[in-house]
């Protein structure tokens, strides 16, 4: 069960969505330092605020991160994805020069493709038992 303080509400509804996102370099080089990844979390924090949405945890290894992230209906997942991706791949290249030499043959960070999740809530298994019991008016 979802506790109230997730729950969130717009002008006409009341949501609680989460993402996993990961995102990996391209050709999959190892190139964050702990130093880069403290970065990237305030950069996609502040593209997150900038959607309405909330990133809840942000975790990273050399050549890929992970994201969970609380988001309105009216943000379009992809959206959000291409903002995080295209906004942290311009600012880290513009204050951490020695990523420019993992830049020299694709001119980008990230991997075109990207991994998201839906989390959260009940199983599909609970959900679809739920609605299967619902009573038809009579």
């Amino acid at each position: 069960m979802v506790d109230n303080e997730s729950i969130r509400t717009g002008r006409r509804c009341v949501f609680v969505l989460h993402a996993h996102l990961v995102f990996v370099t391209k050709y999959r080089h190892r190139v964050f330092s702990d130093q880069h990844l403290t970065r990237m979390e305030q950069i996609m924090r502040d593209v997150c605020a900038d959607f309405e949405c909330e990133l809840i945890e942000f975790h990273g290894d050399t050549n890929h991160v992970h994201l969970l992230v609380n988001f309105p209906p009216k943000v379009a997942l992809s959206k959000l994805v291409n903002s995080l991706k295209g906004v942290s791949s311009r600012r880290l290249r513009q204050e951490f020069p020695d990523l420019v030499k993992h830049y020299w043959r694709a001119q980008r960070l990230w991997s075109g493709s990207y991994f998201a999740g839906s989390v959260g809530g009940a199983p599909i298994s609970t959900l679809q038992q739920y609605i299967e019991q619902q009573e038809h008016p009579v």
